[in-house]
């Protein structure tokens, strides 16, 4: 009589890793959400779904990189799901998409993270993505399931807000 082969569980390698990843990991979601309840959660969450993404098979070893790149997808999971909750509640402005964007600074870190933080849900995601975590849009468009036109779009619009809200705040003081 034979009996199955017992597999180790291969989200064991995260149980190795976790104590090491749980700084880097709190740390990426912190610095983009810029609250420390919410960033809690999401790592919780990214932890979560690393250990059933672990078990699919052909899935990564893992690593640091490969759970941040778990956080990001949290992360815009949950920008999409405030933005969809937003857009229960009010009607959507229809600004339009201005093509040329020839503002083009550096900004203070803090402010910019305070008017990041006044902006829609939608708006922040796609700055963040763009810009803070450098990704190419096709990469943000596919994050936020969007295509890469609509992406473009609304990076114009996310720019104009943020511009708006910074340049306003500048007048004002």
């Amino acid at each position: 009589m034979t009996y199955p082969q017992v597999r180790p569980d291969p989200a064991l390698g995260l149980l190795k890793l976790y104590d090491d990843a749980l700084p880097h990991v709190y740390g990426y979601l912190l610095a983009r959400c810029g609250d420390s309840a919410l960033a809690e959660d999401l790592t919780a969450e990214s932890f979560l779904a690393a250990v059933h993404a672990a078990r699919k098979p052909g899935a990564p070893e893992p690593s640091i990189p490969w759970l941040i790149g778990v956080a990001r997808h949290k992360l815009a999971d949950h920008w999409r799901w405030v933005e969809r909750e937003q857009r229960g509640l009010r009607l959507l402005d229809g600004e339009p998409a201005r093509v040329d964007d020839p503002w083009d600074t550096t900004v203070d870190q803090i402010r910019a993270r305070e008017v990041l933080g006044r902006l829609g849900a939608h708006h922040r995601a796609a700055l963040t993505l763009r810009y803070l975590d450098g990704l190419p849009v096709p990469e943000v468009a596919r994050h936020l399931d969007r295509t890469v036109h609509a992406t473009e779009a609304l990076l114009v619009r996310a720019r104009t807000a943020f511009r708006r809200i910074y340049e306003g705040e500048e007048g004002s003081r």
